[in-house]
């Protein structure tokens, strides 16, 4: 351990660290698993450089390795007002429940959508506003003619983060390559450093590999603006555990064996699930789970994850998962190193 900071556990402030820009990366790796790897010790705070086709060397028979599904859609719209001719950019978040076609939207110029705005994307999809909520959201009703994700995929982007500033060449870049369930607005990306030759090694070591899904979106990407964090609200995501998955890990637990999650969305799915039924079982629901530091996690023992942003909730769970101290040492190493940061980025294995 370098240094311990003194800081106060719930202001925002205290996991900001310095980030050159220079240091998002832009690009995805051309080979996934040839990103770098800091590995840290959870309780030791120590740290070393690897690459992460190493990570092969901290896995050990019997550990279970999970892994989130979910699949991201080209979410990202841009229309225009009927009406006065607006441009009207649209994020879809997630579809509502037990309403057909209607879907909770982050909206761009979201003051001139009020409810009955009709929003024109093309002439096969277009868009009614039927509920106004807090902070740019809107409740759309889709009606389009055929598909709905063809017609997606045929005019939406996909919903790449702010600070890459240009849109991939192939949507397939901002996948995992085990992605299967159609439901994201953003990607799960600790999980873009593995490819499937990776996989076979690993599950030649007797590593068990299984999945849940979480869909991503606005609780997990949306900033903290509030100094004390407990006053942040988190928003709600869906999540799906199989009976198949819940027993292999309930295995795992009761023969000692690690549970290692690939990424935080996987973390909050797998905690969530153990704090409300204080064992692993076949579940969906929607989670709002906050981790910061004092959480006591009972599902997870290592996580694989990227570097992310200062001041982010994500941030708060991997200081959480080892201690703040430990996080910011081992991200101000990781500056000084120039690692690349964020979705295409370098990783992180925080290990026991």
């Amino acid at each position: 351990m370098e240094k311990e900071f003194d800081y106060d556990v719930y202001n925002l402030d205290s996991y900001d660290y310095e980030l050159d820009e220079s240091l998002i990366a832009q690009d995805p790796y051309e080979k996934r698993d040839e990103a770098r790897l800091l590995v840290l010790d959870k309780k030791t705070g120590e740290y070393e450089d690897r690459y992460f086709y190493d990570i092969v060397d901290y896995l050990k028979q019997g550990d279970v390795l999970v892994r989130n599904n979910t699949k991201v859609i080209p979410a990202r719209l841009f229309g225009e007002k009927v009406e006065t001719h607006a441009k009207v950019e649209v994020l879809l978040l997630h579809e509502i429940e037990n309403m057909p076609d209607c879907w909770e939207c982050l909206c761009g110029n979201a003051k001139v959508i009020k409810v009955g705005t009709v929003i024109k994307f093309n002439d096969k999809l277009s868009a009614q506003c039927v509920k106004v909520e807090d902070e740019g959201l809107r409740i759309l009703k889709m009606e389009y003619k055929g598909i709905f994700l063809e017609i997606l995929s045929e005019i939406g982007l996909m919903p790449l983060p702010p600070y890459i500033h240009k849109q991939t060449s192939n949507n397939d870049n901002y996948q995992t390559v085990y992605a299967k369930i159609d439901g994201s607005a953003a990607a799960p990306t600790a999980g873009f450093h593995f490819t499937n030759e990776l996989f076979e090694k690993i599950k030649a070591k007797g590593v068990i590999v299984c999945d849940v899904t979480l869909h991503v979106g606005l609780g997990t990407f949306r900033p903290v603006k509030e100094s004390n964090i407990l006053n942040h609200k988190m928003h709600t995501e869906k999540y799906f555990v199989s009976g198949q998955t819940a027993d292999i890990l309930n295995k795992a637990k009761e023969n000692g064996n690690r549970i290692i999650a690939i990424g935080t969305t996987t973390i909050r799915t797998l905690e969530t699930v153990m704090s409300e039924h204080e064992k692993f079982v076949e579940c969906s629901g929607d989670t709002s789970i906050f981790i910061y530091p004092g959480f006591k996690f009972k599902a997870v023992d290592c996580l694989v994850t990227n570097f992310h942003l200062p001041k982010s909730t994500l941030m708060m769970l991997v200081s959480a998962f080892s201690t703040r101290d430990n996080i910011i040492n081992a991200y101000n190493h990781a500056v000084k190193e120039k690692y690349k940061f964020f979705s295409f980025g370098d990783a992180m294995f925080i290990k026991e």
